[in-house]
């Protein structure tokens, strides 16, 4: 049997991954192939841990009370999900033919612990290689949304603001976006333009992973 395809949909907060991921598979489903949605920080042990740390839930006593936890910290916990993940969750879904749609990778821990942790090009090193027996994306789309929209549309959502979602992180973060494919040079990394209206990203998302099937849209 053929092993599925590993396609990623990056972006910042508020860019559409979650909707675009579910639409992708819907589609992929309806012309015939198998296809499971997945997303990180996953739904395993490590996973949850992270996202009640991101929504608040869980903090870290210190000497001047709780506080989220540091950027290396974040790295570290992102990376052990990760690993986790693929080895109980896309792997499998990929050696059995299954095409496996991911919300988030390896790409968001660069972007997101860089970020947080000041921008230096040592911090974008030392998380890339603690990522580095990561599987990586058959294809990647990165969903490029200009800060203003995106706030806008996390405006909209339902529960408070978490952890990475600061006006002027998420500026730095879709400035950092433009540029990842600097940091993944053997990765097929493809952009589209995410400011238009939900139809659009998905035509332009089914074109280039038609592209990847070798087969015409």
């Amino acid at each position: 049997m053929n092993q599925g395809h590993f396609i990623v949909i990056e972006g910042i907060d508020g860019s559409g991954t979650t909707t675009q991921c579910a639409i992708l598979a819907e589609r992929l489903v309806a012309n015939g192939q198998r296809a499971h949605t997945t997303r990180e920080p996953s739904d395993g042990p490590i996973g949850v841990l992270i996202r009640q740390i991101l929504t608040g839930r869980v903090v870290v006593p210190g000497r001047d009370g709780a506080r989220a936890p540091g950027w290396a910290t974040m790295a570290t916990l992102f990376a052990s999900d990760r690993l986790d993940h693929l080895e109980a969750d896309v792997i499998p879904n990929l050696s059995d033919g299954v095409t496996v749609v991911c919300d988030r990778y390896d790409h968001s821990s660069v972007a997101y612990q860089t970020v947080s942790g000041g921008g230096g090009d040592d911090i974008s090193t030392w998380v890339r290689e603690l990522n580095r027996h990561a599987r990586r994306p058959d294809l990647t789309l990165v969903l490029d949304v200009d800060p203003e929209v995106a706030a806008s549309r996390r405006g909209t959502r339902s529960g408070g603001p978490e952890l990475y979602e600061v006006d002027e992180m998420q500026v730095e973060l879709a400035k950092f976006y433009t540029k990842i494919d600097v940091l993944f040079p053997d990765d097929t990394i493809r952009h589209i333009d995410a400011n238009c209206g939900v139809e659009g990203v998905t035509a332009a998302i089914w074109s280039e992973v038609m592209a990847l099937r070798g087969e015409s849209v």
